[in-house]
């Protein structure tokens, strides 16, 4: 992997080049790992004029959680407890013969911007903006390997849920049953925080777990990921708890599963971001549900849960293979509960078989 990892650097050098900058910080810690291989907690990653280093606010534990470091990229623990690893990154910039550092302003803090003008006063700061978030959004087939055992974790966990009784229990409790189930299958952790609604609360994106208690006759919606290796991915499903779905829930359902699946269709190398977003959010919107609709149909996932692209209304450029993503149409019903699925897809052309499937728990309105 340490090829891998010098091939990104020297990418973002290139064009820290064509921009008229020798040097670059990356400090956003999706960033730093995606071209370090490790982000030990507060690491930033200086690129050039001379060597690149990796500064940390102390050694590296070791952590798996944190990533593995390029191994043959020099790694430079601050030694003074309390300092900050921009500045240090700063003086070295300069110590290098930099005139100008490349940063990611989206990511700096106006303080520490400050203080490294104070320490180094004539080294111009130019706006690195979203160069490695761009690079990061196609992934190798090792990226998309990470990608495709955090789904087959995340479906474990779900599918084992769903054989358990869940009658009574809290969204809150189930939650927490499904983030512990995702770590026992090998995951690091959740992808993010783990959604459970019910009744009311079902088909609401990113629902917060409350103590409402499950009931028979409920929409059951649940969206949870798995975090493996640093990459991932998320799954949405909805079911109805304890009786056959009443006529309105299976409308509701058929309707949202039609619009997901066009959307997922959509899915091919050189279709626009907004026409992907388009092909799902119309039937919903010729239904009448328009208004309550999410702004985006899905987004890129990776090292965050949430980057680029976006699939959404207003988004501008178009698919490339290899870009793994989310299409996550949902509807909610204010009183009476709704309905949401959500897959992680990876782009291919159709003459590989189209996009390929990452979260395979079965889409069909199961009555557990």
């Amino acid at each position: 992997m340490s090829e891998v990892y010098a091939v990104r650097r020297g990418l973002l050098r290139d064009r820290c080049a064509a921009v008229g900058s020798a040097a670059a910080l990356v400090s956003r810690p999706a960033n730093v790992r995606y071209l370090a291989g490790g982000a030990p907690p507060g690491a930033v990653l200086l690129l050039g004029p001379g060597e690149d280093v990796l500064f940390c606010p102390r050694p590296p534990t070791g952590d798996p959680a944190d990533g593995r470091t390029d191994e043959h990229l020099r790694v430079d623990p601050l030694p003074v407890a309390g300092g900050d690893p921009v500045v240090a990154a700063a003086d070295l910039a300069v110590a290098g013969g930099a005139e100008s550092l490349a940063v990611e302003e989206h990511d700096l803090t106006v303080a520490r911007h400050r203080a490294m003008a104070s320490v180094a006063p004539k080294l111009r700061l130019a706006d690195l903006g979203a160069t490695v978030e761009q690079l990061r959004i196609v992934k190798d087939e090792e990226e998309i390997g990470c990608l495709r055992i955090a789904a087959e974790i995340t479906d474990q966990a779900l599918g084992e849920l769903l054989e358990s009784i869940l009658v009574g229990r809290t969204e809150r409790h189930l939650a927490l049953e499904l983030e512990r189930r995702l770590v026992d299958h090998g995951a690091d952790g959740p992808a993010f925080a783990t959604s459970v609604a019910t009744g009311p609360n079902s088909g609401r994106g990113r629902h917060r777990p409350s103590d409402r208690r499950v009931e028979e006759g409920d929409f059951l919606s649940v969206c949870l990921g798995a975090n493996y290796r640093g990459y991932r991915c998320e799954i949405g499903r909805t079911f109805v708890i304890g009786t056959a779905p009443a006529d309105w829930q299976i409308e509701l359902y058929e309707l949202v599963f039609a619009a997901q699946r066009a959307g997922r269709e959509a899915l091919l190398p050189g279709a626009e971001y907004r026409d992907v977003d388009r092909a799902a959010r119309h039937l919903l919107d010729s239904a009448g549900h328009g208004e309550g609709l999410a702004p985006f149909t899905g987004h890129g996932v990776g090292l965050e849960i949430d980057e680029d692209p976006q699939l959404a209304p207003a988004a501008m450029g178009k698919l490339d293979a290899c870009v793994p993503v989310t299409v996550e149409p949902g509807v909610h019903l204010p009183g009476r509960g709704g309905v949401r699925i959500d897959d992680t897809l990876v782009v291919r052309p159709e003459a590989d078989g189209g996009p390929e499937l990452l979260t395979i728990t079965t889409k069909e309105l199961l009555a557990l």
